[in-house]
């Protein structure tokens, strides 16, 4: 009995030991975005980091400023810097805002991977890779598809003008529809969006399509706006990004389609590249193109059940 006890101390002393070198040995990783958590869109990419922190044991933390603000996300990049983790994971609206504290990041030898936006800057800066959609071609596939419905006279809501990714989206979307296109510029308020964009219909009644770069700030907002002026059946409406209530509107036929970026893969395999670079040295060649995949009404509904899990 004595001698069982005493192997059983011992084996009990090696596990003990095992889950505290496991402990020690977790990777750490910071991602940064400037997308906060509450945005619809946002947390779907949080929901992907936390499940691959979950999966690969890592240590996660995701920061964001409190609203679209670029200083403040360069001050939390460079604060990551100074806790030196296994890995960084960074958005990049504003590369000129942005870039110099990156650059640090990989200075100091911290493996970087940019998600989201930046794809066309994410090299440069250093980032090993970038995960997420063109957001050129995207908007310009939107607008090629929205000019086959018939489409002449577009608007294109944005509620963050001056991030690059969505700039990005309304330039594409204006050289692949070809007719006449404005920019409307936007907030994160619905409200006030939908304010703008029923004064837009009224003072030009010949606009007949719609992409907002936001489904929650914008697309939601546009078919309020429409159907309140009773233009259902004239305006093409569509939408960047998935929200349950945006998908319905698509399955009833009263939005045309929604652009999914598969944006919880952008929160998802960062963290498990990083982990595995943290622990085997391993790392993907290239970029990983989450998107564009347009949602017709057709697969809306099948579509709605993981939106609303917070997945799609």
């Amino acid at each position: 009995m004595r001698k069982l006890l005493t192997c059983a101390m011992a084996t009990g002393a090696v596990l003990l030991g095992a889950v505290s070198v496991q402990a020690q040995d977790q990777a750490e990783i910071i991602v940064v975005t400037h997308g906060q958590g509450v945005d619809g869109f946002w947390a779907r990419v949080k929901n992907g980091v936390a499940d691959a922190a979950d999966d690969t044991g890592a240590n996660v933390t995701y920061r964001a400023p409190e609203t679209f603000n670029m200083v403040e996300m360069a001050s939390l990049i460079d604060a990551a810097v100074t806790q030196q983790p296994d890995g960084l994971v960074v958005s990049i609206p504003d590369a000129d805002a942005l870039g110099p504290s990156i650059e640090r990041a990989v200075d100091a030898g911290i493996p970087v991977i940019s998600i989201n936006s930046g794809s066309d800057v994410s090299k440069s800066l250093g980032a090993l890779l970038h995960v997420g959609m063109d957001e050129y071609s995207a908007g310009r596939a939107a607008g090629e598809r929205l000019a086959e419905e018939g489409g002449q006279n577009g608007l294109c809501i944005n509620n963050e003008v001056g991030n690059v990714a969505l700039d990005m989206r309304c330039q594409g979307f204006a050289d692949g529809f070809g007719g006449q296109s404005m920019v409307l510029p936007s907030t994160s308020d619905p409200a006030e969006t939908e304010a703008k964009v029923s004064a837009a219909l009224l003072s030009d009644e010949t606009i007949d399509t719609i992409l907002a770069t936001s489904s929650q700030f914008g697309g939601i907002p546009a078919v309020a706006a429409v159907r309140a002026n009773d233009m259902l059946d004239s305006v093409n409406i569509a939408t960047f990004d998935l929200t349950p209530e945006f998908l319905e509107f698509v399955d009833r036929g009263e939005a045309l389609f929604a652009i999914d970026q598969q944006q919880y893969l952008q929160g998802y395999l960062p963290v498990v590249f990083l982990a595995l670079h943290a622990d085997y040295g391993l790392m993907p060649f290239g970029n990983v193109d989450s998107g564009p995949n347009l949602i017709m009404q057709d697969t809306a509904n099948q579509t709605v059940d993981l939106s609303e899990m917070g997945i799609r």
